[in-house]
């Protein structure tokens, strides 16, 4: 069928497309009376209460999806049940500011849901300490539920300027996409149609438009977990399943942009005796909206570059570059940006050479919007 490419169903996505911008266009009334908004204050630069209905809306519209096209596997239903939980503490958390240890307890019980119920779990890290694969053991489960969270709060820290934590999700899920297609996992192609669609239906309410200037809906830490999840699934899945091998290396290349950025704040955090957790204009994205480009401008760029180092990476695979050096050349990224952003008015004047414009001006740099903090 014209609709469908090795799994990869179209009609599936506009439905989800189509379902989920449906849905947080019914949600916002809800949203006021229920008082799911994000209200301006502190560093916050929208104007006014905006609802944090998108991941309530993008799990609604999965799990009718998942529903409808016949998902009835342990591992779908494992799936479902973790956003399940997901959502209601996101939602929670909203609402209540959690403390962060509640947050990490919820996130861990998800990850133990689709490696015990689901049987999805990294159960080997291929040859990435020498030339053979390194298969895990004992370690599997820890190392499962540590990467879900890696994935899960990278996510949630990247989400801080509207359309960025939707279009790095989004550039992740073609990535993953074009993996399972290659492949040839058709089952996973099929699920991704369904989350691709999804997650654009948010974007259409979340990206700023010329003659939008605002989202009109936010994620909320429910939809930036589940967004997590969905990425940690997907790609263990991917990764994991001896008929359709993709190296489990390349996974840190299709979140490039967040891994990254969450695991140098972590160690700056840490070692200024911070909370991991704490809230600060210390992202990539603070520092580009610094250096002058807008918040729409910084989360296309950053898309971008986030596909063309996993294509990049995933080119070079193909190229029988090994294993290790693909990892190598992760981390010589994190140590080069930790490096760059050591001294942030450095890091401020790299990215205005890259924008091509010369240094602001004081006045300038004062009328800059603040964007939203984590």
């Amino acid at each position: 069928m014209l609709s469908k490419f090795q799994g990869f169903d179209v009609i599936w996505m506009l439905a989800a497309f189509l379902l989920t911008a449906g849905l947080l266009w019914a949600l916002q009334p809800l949203a006021r009376r229920w008082n799911l908004l994000d209200h301006p204050a502190g560093r916050k630069d929208h104007a006014v209460p905006t609802p944090i209905t998108g991941g309530i809306a993008i799990f609604l519209a999965v799990l009718v999806m998942f529903f409808w096209t016949g998902a009835s596997s342990p591992a779908a239903h494992s799936f479902l049940a973790a956003s399940a939980l997901l959502i209601v503490l996101g939602v929670l958390d909203d609402l209540y500011d959690l403390r962060w240890y509640w947050r990490i307890l919820g996130q861990t019980l998800a990850a133990l849901l689709i490696i015990y119920w689901g049987g999805v779990r990294v159960e080997y890290i291929g040859p990435v300490f020498g030339m053979s694969p390194t298969a895990l053991g004992w370690l599997s489960v820890p190392f499962t539920v540590f990467a879900t969270l890696g994935v899960i709060n990278a996510m949630n820290m990247i989400d801080g300027a509207d359309g960025l934590c939707g279009l790095l999700g989004l550039a992740a899920l073609a990535m993953l996409t074009a993996a399972a297609i290659y492949s040839g996992n058709d089952l996973l192609a099929a699920r991704l149609s369904v989350l691709v669609g999804a997650l654009a239906g948010f974007l259409l309410w979340n990206m700023r438009l010329p003659w939008r200037p605002r989202a009109k809906v936010f994620l909320g830490n429910a939809g930036s977990a589940m967004l997590g999840l969905v990425i940690a699934w997907i790609s263990f899945r991917l990764t994991q399943e001896p008929k359709h091998p993709v190296i489990p290396v390349l996974a840190l290349w299709m979140l490039p942009i967040p891994v990254m950025d969450c695991l140098v704040l972590i160690v700056r955090r840490l070692q200024e005796g911070r909370s991991p957790f704490s809230a600060g204009r210390d992202h990539i994205h603070h520092i580009m909206q610094d250096a002058g480009f807008g918040p729409t401008r910084a989360a296309v760029h950053l898309a971008w570059v986030s596909l063309l180092l996993g294509f990049t990476a995933a080119w070079l695979k193909r190229m029988q570059v090994p294993p290790p050096l693909l990892l190598l050349a992760f981390a010589l990224l994190c140590v080069g940006w930790y490096a760059l952003t050591v001294r942030r008015e450095r890091a401020v004047a790299f990215f205005r050479r890259l924008r091509r414009a010369p240094a602001a001006c004081p006045q300038r740099q004062a009328s800059l919007p603040l964007p939203e903090v984590e």
